[in-house]
């Protein structure tokens, strides 16, 4: 059997904004040059959605084609965009865009908050289908340590930190207080789990921001249940949808092939029987079986660590039906040596271009026509 209808999918990407120094600065004029792009948190960060689609055709088209446009609005700003996951190095701390939602982390959070500034990446929504809504969520935890396929930075204020930095400042360092908003959470076994989660973590940020300093009525406006976690893995009610929130952002080729490779498999749970802990962890024509919980977290710990270079990551996502060899992360590009300020403001603007010479060939040279 098969689902009735396509899944749709659709993704988010953000990218950093630079001038032609390679300096950040703010999207002025960027915001408008397609549907589906908006400001972020930070003042020098645009993000580019597509809406919900029913074919990959559908999908690249739509993301190419908003990317391309808010690329030729930015040449003629004289303003880029830069497809890695932290700046590398900065000069000075990034700005905040006012927003009373982002002052009560920074209040909650604290320093640690500082992390969460530098970070860029992907999300992935895959629609939710009948019947199937906890296999899906269970299997795209599973292929959490599949974020290492697209690790796009290794620094942190210009030090080497891992390969996946974005995930280590995201998960280990900025939430470390907080230490059910950020990370991977278990396979949900029914329905009422993830509401009860949910609202504890919602229960757990007011009660912060309260003690805090901050009155409940103004929290509990800001801020609802679903909207209060940042864990990697998510059930969502608006469109409905399964977020994947872990991949770095990147060239979009490769951002385009995870999300062929992650709906790929999420289709296939229509057609095999899904197990929970009963192997390592495999994708075969029968079955798509999961792996303990615990050891899906130690390859996610290899993922930021490590990277591709991990032997038994690469294995394990070969496993479940990933082709590890059709990847190149831009982290194994990038030095595992000190960035100064001005190598990352050169660095930025050599992606930018890789940035805009992937979007030409992955249209097909067809940009004006």
């Amino acid at each position: 059997m098969s689902f009735t209808e396509p899944i749709r999918r659709s993704v988010e990407v953000e990218y950093w904004v630079v001038d032609e120094k390679g300096r950040l600065t703010a999207p002025a004029g960027l915001v408008d040059a397609t549907v589906g792009a908006e400001r972020e948190f930070v003042q020098p960060m645009i993000e580019i959605k597509t809406s919900p689609c029913r074919t990959h055709a559908e999908l690249r088209k739509e993301l190419l084609d908003r990317l391309w446009a808010v690329v030729e609005r930015a040449d003629k700003l004289g303003l880029r965009l830069v497809p890695l996951a932290t700046p590398l190095a900065v000069a000075d701390d990034i700005d905040d865009r006012p927003s009373e939602r982002t002052r009560i982390q920074d209040r909650i959070i604290g320093e640690n908050f500082e992390y969460v500034r530098h970070c860029a990446g992907t999300h992935i929504h895959v629609e939710k289908q009948p019947g199937h809504v906890l296999d899906q969520f269970n299997t795209l935890v599973a292929l959490d340590p599949a974020l290492a396929l697209v690790n796009s930075s290794r620094h942190y204020h210009g030090e080497p930190l891992c390969w996946g930095a974005r995930s280590q400042l995201y998960r280990r360092l900025a939430y470390a207080d907080l230490p059910n908003q950020g990370t991977l959470w278990p396979y949900l076994y029914e329905q009422g789990t993830w509401e009860r989660r949910i609202t504890r973590c919602y229960e757990q940020l007011v009660d912060k921001a309260v003690a805090a300093g901050y009155d409940r009525p103004t929290v509990e406006s800001t801020f609802e249940p679903e909207t209060a976690v940042w864990t990697p893995v998510q059930l969502r009610e608006e469109f409905p949808t399964v977020e994947w929130r872990s991949p770095d952002t990147g060239l979009p080729s490769q951002l385009l092939q995870l999300v062929a490779d992650v709906v790929g498999t999420v289709e296939h749970l229509a057609d095999a029987t899904v197990t929970v802990g009963e192997t390592a962890g495999s994708l075969t024509d029968e079955t798509v079986a999961l792996p303990e919980f615990d050891a899906v977290c130690e390859h996610v710990d290899a993922a930021i660590s490590d990277g591709l270079t991990d032997e038994s990551l690469r294995q394990y996502l070969e496993r479940m039906g990933f082709d590890t060899a059709a990847y190149t992360p831009l982290a194994t590009e990038l030095p595992d040596a000190r960035i100064s300020v001005a190598e990352a403001r050169d660095l930025r603007l050599t992606y930018a271009d890789r940035l805009e010479h992937d979007i030409r060939r992955t249209r097909g040279g067809v940009l004006n026509a």
